[in-house]
């Protein structure tokens, strides 16, 4: 076996760290690290039309089964050998089954024919299996290839891995998959035995299956289950916590499988974080079984493959619990069919079909009919039909889909309401966990959500325990399992006034509660008047108007045009779909409304809504890209478990809260070719209440030289250039690169990237051009140019120093542009660019929920506001200054009602001048320039007169009218308002703004602190008024 080089290799007069560089990295990591046997391909004698290692085969098998023949070990192998019926996928298929259960055989011993399977790996002993890495491995196919790296197991080809070189610019990680995806065509035979296909370039490692495409290649960014370090993690972490050899045999039979769906099958390898989660569920579920039944929360952010985790859960406890029986419950009906749906799609996996219960008795005859094994299906509903115990087996293991729904009561409680004729009347409500607990009594439960379980609620942890595993939406974004969700905000279109808005807000608190029967009739009475006025006829028009609009220029022609509009109710569906098929009449096959039925429809609409096979018929179209079905209206459903990827645009047109807002909008977020992620439009303002649910969710040039004597020019430029390398990474220890082989050098240049991005976050608060990641970048540069003119003049060592400061800087530029992502020639950058501008003037203001910047600029930082003044497209200087100064006077209002209003006013009339004409682009972006002049005057005003941002705020209430300032000392003013604060401060008690009582309580002492201070009778009334409104502002965002 031929060893791998420890050299460097050279290009001209340079060092480079080559992709053969890279390649006996790995290799030395897998034979040290992780224990692996290495094999040069060109030193093995074999049949190079045979992508097995033969030679490893035969032994391996043989030790796996010692009980069998040579004989049943010879037809195995013969199987193995004759995988050629079908296409690729099929054939892998068939091999994937053999590797997963053994394959069967048939032979003779003493003249009798028997059956056996034959087990191509021992998944209890992973040292009684063969591991091989191996490199410039030669297989004939048609044509004559060699990938860079297979890993056999057992002589099996099971990994097929391209890397790329980590310091050439012009190829990556996307150039190592389109290879990949160039074998599987040119060497099927190769691929029919593959089960894990990998590319890498150092920045960027990612795994995935013969039928992934790139954006479903995932990282592997931990050995251990944790979430902590896994944002920049080094590129060992990838191979060691994947290939770690008892964790890739258990991946090999436990989490690899197919989602058969006729020709769109596909085959499916487990994330990291489902792995991991999945093994923690398992052991918590084993713990339960044996105590109080309590499996734990298991919360996986939607779109990060939640329903998949649930099937590799059911497939690990059969074995970890001895075969259990499985019942898995939601809450819907069409919850219920697609979770059915998914789990019979894997059945291949999981080696027995899962079935659904028509009704409670149907369920009572499933469990009944069987002492283990079975995967049943039903929905909560089913269990109120009776109290009956259902069975009283221990050996049920129950998942609950989205635990957190409210409807999970573990007690009684009786509700008290008023009859109709005045009397009183009192009901015993059970709750439908303590339904469900009294039907499986012995049962162990389990939670799966995709929304967290709200902090003030404490039945989901009753029934199910404490969480299990948390993979929230910022880790989901950046491991690129889901996309970012964008918002937009359109309420302004519709004119809807203050009445309005309150309405809405007052439902959003309605809503937190748990609400009996009684409250929510007089909910629904009460909401009557929303209905009108969101239903108005004129409301509509403007709303689809504005729709229309927004989509034909805005969202149509992007990815494949699929939009949802989420209506307030049936009626209000209804009249969307009328007023765009009025305007837009050749869209009957565009648009369709996607709602339940009910008895009590005009027949028109049974018409459109349809019967179930109908809504069946509109889902399949919905999901399929080249349909020409783009626009789906819904009520309720579709917004929870219905998945189409390439949906990209959700028009919001209902309030929502909590987690059925954040299942709403995961509809936007899944994965999907280039999707940059989802856009959803607000049309009812749930700014605050998509804040509030975030809150639950958050748990992260070139250098021109003038003298041609390289000597005189060059060479200093190479020296000077290597000094400030040299600084800049002061205290990081990189010897091992100038020393050592090939794979410490790997590890010194992920070392290097993560020094720069540390001392570059320690530098938040500078400007991006002086932070140490942007001057290392721009240095390192010049440091090669130079090094191309002089490497005949450098020293050796600095040459190789300079190695390793221009492969840092390849591995930062490939993460800054998104690792795994192409590199942008000067066209992608201009048409990015005038993307963004053109975004930033048509759109009301667009913000990344889910953005990871921690640090923030000052909208009073004159250089900010110089660059934005100076700016060459004055419309977006005028668009940029008046949103930021808008947001600001929102945030201001927040600790200073009277001057925040003052601000506003001006804002609004400066605008209002601009849109009439009366003012030019330069005189209004002076204006707008003054006016952050003076609220930066403003915010120090309070320091000037030695007064917090609370105490000024109540200072300006007092002082509002301008005598005021007239009537009292200017010593006085100060001391009635610190008195005033120091009184209000004392007095708040939590939620006093809700409680008359508590609000007339303040009121009365605000007004006889004021006539202490003989504060006028004439001003007093709106003074009070005044402070009270502040209060209000203040103590929603002051700490108690």
């Amino acid at each position: 076996m031929r060893s791998p080089s420890p050299n460097l290799f050279y290009r001209g007069d340079t060092m480079s760290f080559t992709e053969a560089n890279y390649e006996n990295a790995i290799i030395q990591l897998f034979t040290g690290a992780l224990g692996y046997t290495h094999a040069y391909g060109p030193d093995v004698p074999r049949d190079y039309h045979s992508p097995l290692y033969e030679d490893a085969l035969l032994p391996a098998l043989g030790r796996i089964n010692p009980a069998l023949p040579p004989d049943a070990i010879g037809e195995a192998v013969c199987r193995l050998k004759s995988i050629d019926a079908g296409t690729l996928l099929q054939r892998n298929m068939t091999f994937t089954d053999y590797l997963q259960n053994g394959v069967p055989v048939r032979y003779f011993q003493n003249g009798e024919e028997r059956s056996a399977l034959v087990y191509l790996a021992d998944y209890q002993n992973p040292c009684n299996n063969d591991f091989t890495i191996a490199n410039q491995w030669t297989v004939i196919d048609g044509s004559e290839k060699r990938p860079d790296v297979i890993l056999f197991v057992n002589g099996l080809p099971l990994v097929v891995m391209e890397l790329k070189s980590p310091t050439r610019e012009e190829t990556d990680a996307s150039a190592a998959y389109r290879q990949l995806r160039n074998y599987i065509h040119q060497l099927p035979s190769l691929f029919t035995y593959n089960a894990v296909c990998v590319m890498s370039d150092l920045t960027t490692s990612k795994a995935g299956t013969i039928t992934s495409g790139e954006d479903r290649y995932m990282a592997w960014k931990t050995t251990d289950g944790s979430y902590e370090n896994t944002r920049y993690a080094q590129f060992d972490t990838f191979f060691q916590g994947l290939f770690e050899k008892a964790r890739f045999l258990d991946i090999l039979k436990n989490f690899i499988c197919f989602n058969e769906d006729g020709e769109n099958t596909f085959k499916i390898l487990a994330g990291y974080h489902q792995y991991f989660a999945v093994r923690k569920a398992v052991a918590s579920t084993r713990r339960a079984t044996q105590t109080d039944g309590k499996g734990g929360v298991f919360w996986h952010t939607q779109g990060s493959g939640k329903s998949l985790s649930m099937v590799f859960y059911a497939h690990a406890l059969q074995e970890a619990l001895e075969s259990p029986t499985i019942v898995v419950i939601t809450d819907r009906n069409d919850l219920d069919d697609q979770l059915y749906g998914q789990f019979c799609r894997c059945a291949s996996f999981l080696r027995q079909t899962p079935q659904q219960a028509k009704s409670r008795e149907h369920l009572r005859e499933l469990l009944a009919g069987r002492q283990a094994n079975g995967i049943l299906f039903t929905t909560m509903q089913k269990f109120e039909e009776s109290r009956e115990a259902l069975s009283l087996r221990r050996n049920i293991v129950v998942m609950a889909d989205e635990a957190h729904r409210g409807q999970y009561g573990l007690t009684e409680k009786v509700v008290v309401r008023e009859r109709e004729d005045g009397g009183v009347e009192a009901k015993t409500i059970t709750g439908t966990a303590r339904i469900i607990r009294d039907s499986l009594p012995k049962a162990t439960y389990i939670g799966f959500t995709g929304t967290p379980v709200s902090a003030k609620d404490r039945s989901t942890r009753e029934v199910f325990g404490d969480y299990i595993d948390i993979y929230d939406m910022t880790q989901a974004v950046e491991d690129g399992a889901t996309r970012p969700v964008y918002y937009e905000s359109r309420v302004i279109h519709l004119k809807l006034d203050r009445d309005t808005l309150a309405l809405i807000d007052a439902e959003y608190d309605r809503m937190a509660q748990n609400a009996d029967p009684y409250v929510i009739q007089k909910s629904k009475q009460e909401l009557g008047r929303m209905e009108a006025i969101l239903g108005a006829e004129q409301t509509i028009r403007s709303l689809v108007d504005d729709i229309l609009d927004h989509y034909e220029n805005h969202r149509e022609n992007l990815l494949t045009g699929k939009a949802m509009i989420v209506a307030y109710s049936r009626p209000i569906a209804m009249e969307i779909y009328r007023r765009i098929l009025k305007l837009r009449p050749a869209w009957t096959e565009k648009v369709a409304v996607v709602m339940t039925q009910n008895n009590n429809d005009p027949e028109e609409w049974r018409k459109v809504i349809g019967n179930k096979a109908h809504k069946e018929d509109l889902a399949r179209r919905f999901k399929d890209n080249a349909s020409p079905l783009k626009i789906a209206i819904v009520v309720d459903m579709w917004l929870t478990g219905f998945d189409v990827p390439s949906l990209a645009t959700m028009y919001v047109y209902k309030p929502m809260s909590g987690h059925n807002l954040m299942q709403a909008i995961a509809r936007v977020n899944r994965v999907f070719g280039d999707k940059e992620g989802g856009l959803v439009v607000d049309y009812v303002g749930i700014a605050a209440a998509l804040r509030q649910a975030m809150n639950d969710y958050t748990a992260r040039d070139k250098q021109n030289y003038g003298d041609t004597d390289v000597a005189s020019s060059a060479y200093p430029k190479f020296l000077e250039k290597l000094s400030v390398c040299r600084d800049l990474f002061h205290g990081c220890d990189y010897r091992d690169f100038l020393t050592g082989g090939d794979l410490e050098k790997a590890r010194c240049i992920t070392g290097g990237v993560n020094f720069i991005l540390g001392k570059s976050v320690a530098q938040n608060d500078l400007p991006e051009q002086e932070r140490a990641r942007y001057i290392f970048i721009r240095e390192a540069l010049l440091l090669r140019q130079a090094l191309s003119l002089c490497g005949s003049l450098a020293e050796q060592a600095d040459r190789c120093e300079a190695t390793f400061f221009e492969a840092v800087r390849a591995m930062l530029l490939r993460l800054q542009a998104g690792g795994a992502e192409k590199q942008f020639s000067l066209g992608d950058v201009n048409q990015r660019i005038n993307q963004l501008l053109q975004q930033s003037i048509q759109s009301e203001g667009v913000i990344n929920l889910f953005s990871d910047i921690q640090g923030a600029f000052s909208l009073f930082d004159p250089k900010f506001l110089e660059e934005v003044a100076n700016m060459k497209e004055k419309n977006l200087a005028v668009e940029l200054l008046k949103k930021l100064i808008a947001e600001q006077v929102s945030i201001y209002r927040r600790t200073n009602l009277v001057k925040s209003e003052r601000f506003s006013e001006v804002i609004q009339r400066t605008m209002n001048r601009y849109l009439n004409g009366m003012l030019t682009n330069e005189e209004v972006i002076q204006q707008l320039l003054k006016l952050a002049e003076e609220m930066a005057a403003a915010n120090a005003a309070g320091e000037a007169l030695g007064l917090t941002p609370e105490e000024l705020a109540f200072y300006d209430a007092l002082t509002k009218p301008q005598a005021i300032q007239d009537f009292y000392q200017h010593e006085e003013l100060i001391a009635i308002t610190k008195e005033l604060t120091q009184l209000l401060r004392k007095n708040r008690t939590i939620d006093w703004q809700r409680k008359e009582s508590a609000r007339a309580g303040m009121r009365r002492l605000v007004k006889r602190l004021l006539r202490d201070h003989h504060y006028p009778p004439e001003g007093m009334e709106d003074a009070i008024q005044t402070v009270m409104g502040q209060c209000e502002m203040w103590t929603d965002n002051a700490p108690l």
